[in-house]
């Protein structure tokens, strides 16, 4: 029998299940990328902010490629699970998400979703490919962005998506909140100019009310999401007395940061642990290059030593010590005024958490993208200051030996770097 509505009272007593009426939830947001991240996220943020505060804030979950996700979470009414990997294993149902889309095959009800008056917030997760940048502006040579340029009520991009759902809501002119959660500096004002530059192309006078009505807060997302595998689906459905197809695993640790600047209402999300601040820079520079930029290090280098999960490797000790030292020698003293060494030490048990087996391979994946947030701006500037760099030119080198590039292979790297003589040894000597 499958999670639905009409099952979810036959759900085991010792599982959570939403204390609203989830068939009577209202949508007030729109998500874009409804993947695992966002399901285990922002959507548990939301569905406790529910439950603590009310409010018709169910989410309108779009898939921006493929409709399987979509089709799962529909055949599901929505529901889904979440696997809390602790020492002991925890169990909910979510019903935030109120209906879902597939944007190749439902563009016109994606653009009505975002104009619709009655949403108030849209959330996007579609990875740092997806905003189709060229450094920090929009590459408006992009294929996709080519394409909603030439068929703008048909968009491919996320983009594209946000700035004809824009131009639809104009008619009416309700403002809106359109929330970043990936992992890019100044998620929100990059975002804010790539809408903006396409709206500018389509339709100047759509560009002015964007940038007078339209907030894009910087933001900074936290908890570690593993793929979703066979073994997780086995214990949901045995924990849970049905099957689902859509459920998610994630860390018990989650961290929502957004700065204080909405266009209109939002979820109580700050009364369910997200917080509400001034200024997001520090939290993020402390996520990116502490804990994204280890990361990275640990699936470069932990994949070369043979292991395929991150406590695997956090169980190395010889990439332990490598992890201490450039936290230790490199990090903390390139990232003055942040506590470095206090949140390494709280990132470190987190990574060890034996029960979450997240795949080094999966991070490993569009590393000269993450590199480019994660680790060159800390390597820059340490080079600058006459800092030491050793260990994060390591973990560039690890990833060109990754990528199989022949030596020296400076040619995946950014000309910054390659054309600077300080950078580009430390990099080569990563391979002495």
């Amino acid at each position: 029998m499958k999670l639905s509505l009409a099952t979810l009272k036959a759900a085991a007593p010792s599982v959570r299940t939403p204390t609203y009426d989830v068939a009577r939830l209202g949508a007030g947001m729109v998500h874009l990328g409804v993947g695992a991240f966002h399901r285990a996220h922002q959507a548990i943020f939301t569905d406790d902010a529910i439950e603590a505060a009310g409010g018709d804030w169910g989410v309108v979950g779009v898939s921006m490629r493929q409709p399987d996700v979509a089709n799962a979470l529909s055949a599901q009414d929505g529901l889904y699970t979440v696997e809390t990997l602790d020492e002991a294993p925890s169990y909910r149902v979510a019903g935030a998400i109120r209906a879902t889309l597939t944007l190749p095959q439902d563009p016109e009800a994606v653009l009505a979703a975002i104009a619709d008056p009655a949403a108030h917030i849209v959330t996007l997760t579609v990875t740092e490919k997806g905003y189709c940048l060229a450094g920090g502006t929009l590459d408006l040579q992009h294929p996709d962005i080519l394409h909603d340029l030439a068929h703008p009520h048909a968009p491919r991009s996320a983009i594209g998506a946000l700035a004809q759902g824009l131009a639809a809501r104009q008619r009416h002119g309700a403002p809106m909140t359109i929330i970043s959660c990936d992992n890019m500096v100044e998620n929100g004002a990059r975002l804010g100019r790539a809408v903006h530059a396409l709206a500018e192309r389509l339709d100047p006078g759509l560009a002015a009310w964007i940038e007078t009505s339209i907030a894009f807060p910087e933001t900074m997302v936290d908890s570690i999401v593993p793929a979703t595998d066979a073994a997780s689906r086995a214990r949901v459905a045995q924990a849970l007395g049905l099957t689902d197809e859509a459920s998610v695993q994630r860390e018990p640790y989650g961290q929502w940061v957004i700065e204080d600047r909405f266009a209109g209402p939002r979820p109580a999300w700050d009364q369910v642990g997200a917080q509400i601040v001034a200024d997001v820079a520090p939290h993020r520079r402390l996520k990116l290059h502490v804990l994204n930029a280890t990361h990275s290090a640990l699936a470069y280098l932990g994949l070369a030593r043979g292991h395929e999960f991150v406590h695997q490797a956090m169980g190395d000790a010889q990439i332990q010590a490598f992890l201490e030292d450039l936290v230790e020698t490199e990090l903390a003293p390139g990232l003055p005024g942040l506590p470095v060494r206090d949140y390494w030490a709280k990132t470190a048990r987190r990574f060890a958490n034996p029960m979450v087996d997240h795949r080094l391979a999966q991070i490993a994946q569009d590393g000269g993208l993450k590199l480019a947030e994660r680790v060159y701006p800390v390597m820059i500037a340490n080079a600058r200051d006459g800092l030491p760099i050793a260990r994060l030119g390591a973990i560039v080198r690890a990833w060109l030996e990754h990528m199989g590039a022949g030596s020296p292979g400076l040619d995946l790297l950014p000309q910054e770097i390659q054309r600077d003589p300080i950078l580009r040894a430390a990099i080569l000597g990563a391979a002495q």
